[in-house]
């Protein structure tokens, strides 16, 4: 299906067992490969705690991220394993303990990002295109903090709309479920944001400077992990933009943002101690 796609590329299919483990099975598949996207792991069911999804995808996650480490230990993994709060600390860990560099491990939050621009556009009647939201913090709930007051646009809105927005884009994934009865979540926008991510990526590998906004391993603030603007040239990620100024409102959920995201890390680091790549 793919492969039909008007695009100078060559597209090849791999496929393994479910169960097999992947460090036996991707070795031609993996190798010389410069940027992995992982949109694995299962979707979170309901009655499912967030604890519960970690433990089954961490250890789908680990398998991928173990033999990316082996086959292609240079390559930028983006992250689409939910909950990428605390998969991507685990995994990044995971790295830094086989001594490779664990700012390869990104996740990828651009579909927040994408939401956060659309819903603005929405409002004030103007083009998405020439919008950019910067969203920093995580890439669940309450973590997902929507800079509006960094974009010329948003900024006009007025400020007793500004807290209903910001809740629309932290909810909007859950508004995708609930929209197709619990049978399946955001799927056509992810691959849309993951396109995004990706592009993004291979063209600061070729060398065309590119900035988008990912979670990963940071000290921008007091937590280990975060999501902010990050560069992407050549090697992946070459600089950790600060925040910017936030306005009262923003710095107020920006320190509610971080006491979820420090237990979701946490999570994460626990998980890493207890395990390590083959």
């Amino acid at each position: 299906d793919l492969s039909h796609i008007e695009r100078k590329c060559k597209v090849t299919g791999y496929s393994m067992e479910v169960g097999k483990n992947p460090i036996d099975h991707l070795e031609e598949c993996l190798t010389g490969c410069h940027l992995v996207l992982v949109p694995a792991g299962v979707p979170r069911k309901p009655g499912m705690t967030r604890d519960d999804l970690f433990k089954t995808n961490a250890g789908i996650a680990k398998g991928i991220v173990e033999a990316c480490a082996k086959y292609c230990p240079t390559a930028v993994l983006g992250m689409i394993v939910n909950p990428v709060n605390s998969v991507v600390p685990a995994m990044a860990e995971l790295y830094k303990k086989k001594g490779l560099d664990p700012m390869k491990i990104v996740g990828i939050t651009t579909l927040d990002v994408v939401r956060a621009n659309k819903f603005v556009g929405e409002i004030t009647g103007k083009n998405p295109n020439f919008i950019n939201i910067p969203v920093i913090g995580g890439h669940a709930g309450s973590t997902i903090m929507p800079v509006f007051s960094q974009d010329k646009i948003a900024k006009t809105i007025a400020e007793d709309k500004i807290a209903e927005l910001d809740k629309h884009v932290q909810n909007a994934g859950t508004d995708v479920v609930d929209a197709k009865g619990g049978k399946g979540s955001a799927t056509l926008s992810m691959a849309y944001a993951g396109a995004r991510f990706g592009k993004s990526v291979l063209a600061g590998l070729a060398g065309r400077r590119r900035v988008e906004c990912a979670y990963c391993k940071s000290d921008v603030t007091d937590l280990p992990y975060f999501a902010q603007k990050v560069v992407f040239g050549e090697g992946g990620i070459t600089k950790v933009l600060p925040l910017g100024d936030l306005n009262e409102y923003e710095t107020k959920r920006l320190e509610e943002a971080k006491v979820q995201l420090k237990l979701e890390i946490e999570t994460g680091l626990a998980y890493a101690e207890s395990e390590s790549l083959a």
